[in-house]
This record gives C-alpha cells, sequence and structure tokens, in this order.
C-alpha cells in the first residue's frame, strides 16, 4: 500500500483528492489530505473552461448536486470589452468550441484570411460559433436529448463553495482528511520527503507528497528549493482587488472581461451574487487607486469591503521533483484572464497519475511529464500574452508598455508572423502542435476579435463572404432553438433537486 499525503485543501487540493479517488486503485493507494483550519480559501467567483464538466463526469458529480451547492451558473463564452478601440471594435467573444460548429469553423478562417488580404467580409467570432450565438440570445447550452451534436461549456462558481462541496465528497470516497498546522518538515537522506510534523507533535509519513499550499509553496518550494521561473517579463500583472456585487436578474451566460486604465476587471455572474475584480499591475498603478477606479466602475460605496490579493505569475521549473508534486497556485499561475487555473490543476493531476501509474508508482516518467507540464503552462502564456500585446488601447502608459513589449516566445512571434504575413495560421499551429489548449479557431477569434487587420483595398470585388454563402446565420439560429433560456436551466437545476 503507497500512502499519499495532499498538504493543503482549497479547489485544488480537493479535485486532486477526488480525482485520486477516481482513478487509483483503492486497494493500493491510501490518500491523506492536511489541511490548517487557520489558512482561509481565497474564495471569488471564478469561472472555467469546459474541462470542468469532464472532471464532474468522471468523478461521476452531477450538475443538479453540486450546482446549486456552489451558487453555480453555466458558462458558454467569453466577451472581451475594450481591448482594442482603435479597431472600432467595442466588444469581441470567445465562446467555447462544440461539436457543431465543425459545419462552420472553416467559413470563419476562410472569411478571417479573406479580411487580412484587404477585401471586407463578415469576421465577428461569436456569429460563426453556435456557443456565441447562445450568449447573444441569453441561452443555457443544456440541450434535448434529440439534439445530436455534443456541446461544450463551463460554469461560473464560488470557489470557496466547491472546495467545502468535494471536500466532503472526497471523504466519502475513503480520502483520509486530516486538520493540522505543518511546523516541520523531515527528509530521507535521497533529498525525499519522509514526514511531516504538525503542531502537537503528530507526524505523518508517506510515499508521495503533493504539494497544495498555493503561493507559499511550503514542500516544493520551501522544502525542496526548486526554483520558480517567473513570468513578469511577459505578463504585468502581479494584484488585483476584488468587490462583490448583487446578483444580476438573469444572470449572465458569460464572463466579461473588461479593459480599464491599468488592467481588466472581471464579472462573474453567480447565483447569489456578481463576482467582479480588477486585475493590475502595481508597476503603474497603486493598490488603493485600483479600488477606487473598481469602485467607481462599479458604482459601489466605500462601506462596500474591498479584498486584495497579490498574484505571483510564472510557473516552476520542475511541477514534480523528488517525491512531490506542485499541484494549483504552488506550482504555477498565469493571470486568470482566460479561466485556466484549474483546467491547468485538472491536466496536471490527470496527467501525473496516468505517468505515476504507467511508471509502477516510480519517477520513470518525472522527466518527460516536468517537459510537458512546462510547455501547458508556457503555451497558456502565450495566448494571455497576446491579448496585451495587440491592445490598441493609448489611455496609460501600462497599455503602451504591453503593446511595445517584445519579450515574447518565439511560438507566439511565429503565430504572429503567419497571421500578419496572410500565411496558414491553422497549418503553423499544427506545426507547433498547439491544438491540445488553444487552437486555430480560438487564435481567430483574438486575432479577429481585436481587428487585427490592414487597411481595406481601394477595389472591392463584393464576394467572398462565406457567413452568408453558406447561409450560417439561418443554420446557427436553427440549432439554437433547441436551446432554453439560461435561467430555465438553472430553475431545472433545482426541481432535479426536489
Amino acid at each position: 500500500m503507497r500512502k499519499v499525503v495532499i498538504l493543503g485543501g482549497g479547489t485544488a487540493g480537493w479535485m486532486a483528492a477526488n480525482l485520486m479517488a477516481t482513478l487509483l486503485p483503492k486497494e493500493a493507494i491510501q490518500v491523506t489530505l492536511i489541511e490548517s483550519p487557520d489558512i482561509g480559501i481565497i474564495g471569488v467567483g471564478e469561472g472555467s473552461t469546459p474541462t470542468l464538466k469532464r472532471f464532474f463526469t468522471l468523478c461521476d458529480i452531477a450538475e443538479s448536486e453540486w450546482m446549486p451547492a456552489c451558487n453555480a451558473t453555466y458558462k458558454v463564452n467569453i466577451r472581451f470589452a475594450g481591448w482594442s478601440p482603435q479597431s472600432g471594435i467595442e466588444s469581441y467573444s470567445h465562446p467555447f468550441i462544440s461539436q457543431v460548429d465543425t459545419f462552420t469553423e472553416r467559413a470563419f478562417e476562410v472569411n478571417c484570411h479573406t479580411r487580412r488580404l484587404g477585401l471586407n467580409t463578415h469576421t465577428k467570432p461569436e456569429d460563426f460559433l453556435l456557443n456565441g450565438v447562445l450568449a447573444q440570445q441569453q441561452k443555457g447550452p443544456i440541450t434535448p436529448e434529440s439534439f445530436p451534436f455534443r456541446m461544450e461549456y463551463g460554469y461560473h462558481f464560488d470557489s470557496y463553495l466547491l472546495g467545502a462541496f468535494l471536500r466532503d465528497k472526497a471523504k466519502s470516497k475513503g480520502i483520509g482528511h486530516v486538520e493540522g498546522e505543518v511546523v516541520d518538515v523531515q527528509r530521507h537522506n535521497n533529498g525525499d520527503i519522509a514526514t511531516l510534523k504538525l503542531k502537537g507533535g503528530q507526524t505523518i509519513s508517506a510515499d508521495f507528497f503533493i504539494d497544495c499550499t498555493g503561493f507559499a509553496a511550503v514542500l516544493i518550494q520551501k522544502t525542496l528549493n526548486v526554483p520558480f521561473q517567473s513570468f513578469a517579463n511577459n505578463l504585468f500583472n502581479n494584484a488585483a482587488v476584488v468587490i462583490p456585487t448583487s446578483a444580476q436578474a438573469i444572470p449572465a451566460v458569460e464572463t466579461r472581461a473588461t479593459a480599464l486604465s491599468h488592467g481588466w476587471y472581471w464579472q462573474i455572474p453567480l447565483q447569489n451574487r456578481t463576482g467582479n475584480g480588477y486585475v493590475y499591475s502595481d508597476l503603474f498603478v497603486t493598490a488603493d487607486d485600483a479600488e477606487k477606479e473598481l469602485r467607481t466602475t462599479l458604482g459601489v460605496a466605500d462601506d462596500v469591503e474591498a479584498r486584495h490579493l497579490k498574484m505571483r505569475v510564472g510557473q516552476l521549473q520542475q511541477h514534480w521533483a523528488h517525491n512531490c508534486l506542485g499541484l494549483g497556485l504552488s506550482q504555477g499561475f498565469i493571470e486568470p484572464l482566460e479561466a485556466t487555473a484549474l483546467h491547468l490543476v485538472q491536466v496536471c493531476i490527470e496527467m501525473f497519475i496516468d505517468k505515476w501509474q504507467t511508471g509502477n508508482f516510480t519517477a520513470q516518467h518525472r522527466d518527460v511529464f516536468n517537459q510537458q507540464m512546462s510547455k501547458r503552462f508556457e503555451h497558456v502564456r502565450d495566448y494571455i500574452v497576446a491579448h496585451y500585446k495587440l491592445n490598441t488601447r493609448n489611455d496609460s502608459e501600462y497599455w503602451r508598455a504591453n503593446r511595445e513589449n517584445n519579450q515574447f516566445s518565439d511560438s507566439l512571434g511565429h503565430i504572429l508572423n503567419a497571421w500578419f504575413t496572410k500565411q496558414d495560421l491553422r497549418q503553423e499551429i499544427e506545426r507547433q502542435q498547439l491544438e491540445s489548449h488553444f487552437g486555430s479557431v480560438s487564435w481567430h477569434c483574438l486575432l479577429s476579435g481585436y481587428g487585427a487587420y490592414p487597411k481595406l483595398a481601394a477595389e472591392q470585388p463584393g464576394k467572398g463572404d462565406l457567413y452568408h454563402e453558406q447561409g450560417i446565420e439561418t443554420f446557427l439560429q436553427g440549432c439554437a432553438l433547441n436551446f432554453q433560456p439560461h435561467a430555465q436551466n438553472l430553475q431545472q437545476l433545482v426541481h432535479r433537486i426536489m
């Protein structure tokens, strides 16, 4: 029997516990999670990618069970507002890409290429993708049994409540739970972690440890001294101020990311409130001024509490070192612009379980795992960096510095070069094998959404608009008839419980 200790709870720790209880043989692995009752969870409103839907399917947890418990809503889209005002585009959408989009995504990419040639055509991302149409109509993603295509969607939820829900689920599956504070860590002669000593004298040993202690990184950094690779030269934001507001009368089915003078703020609609957070760089604006700007934007009085958070953006040089895996904030963090935090947690723990089990619970595949996880973080970083590099705002030094920043990877450089030199962008993304996270359609949404196009040619042939030629509007509007309003989807969750 091999023993695994997860140090730290929260969403990352309890996600790991549930996945290990689900995917590893119970007769071979014993998992215990240790968390301190004195350490609070950040607990902001949070959004996810569709990967979280797969997590709940894997763990056999129904939406009707967890969503009401976590004040959750459905999410089909992210809307970006105010990022590229010079292009004349007030906002654009990045919808989650579903199976039905295979009928329309090629037309979207062809139209984008046509526009890159200087010809006027339709390139609005949300008009080509079903989830974009659903967001415009305020419809949820739940389909009748007669709808033959698989829908991809994410969620908005209270991260504190989700952590508590997953804790109870994991404990019901046999995961051990110890409340205590680690005061000392003992290591074997080979450098592996041996035991954790808790306040009060209790010692807990294990064969493998998972560090979910957040930015403190108690095991992976403070004990094992694994170096941290900062992304500060790519991504300037390192702080956030969070202020909740009342719930929307009809919760939107999308996250909004709205540019402000020194960063952007998220708007995440939960069932009981709306989560708002201004993500900024303290190199360009003070915490007090950021809070004032967010209050003014939201129309919130000074007596409403604001919470200030610090972020450390980057990743560990080794996500798995000795007999310890860094997970969640302890392994790295990329700012929350595309809601990738839990996505990376889930990818990491699933990949770790696969490599560890395939290697007969040894470090045989550790190097391959570390290479693959580092690439994952880098690819996500590049996509986020592009949002800042391509901005066309001139209202502050912050935005100009982001646009003028040339500290980006060769991978991102090749993508941007392919776009602006009118090459086949899908071919470039396939060449780099980037489809595992942000694929060709996502990159087209970003670049087209920013209006990153040349001036229109003087002579226009008046043809080349596949959006109208192929009847895409009629097709997607017809598909959308199968869906109900988002509010109705949420009401049905409650009825399914009763």
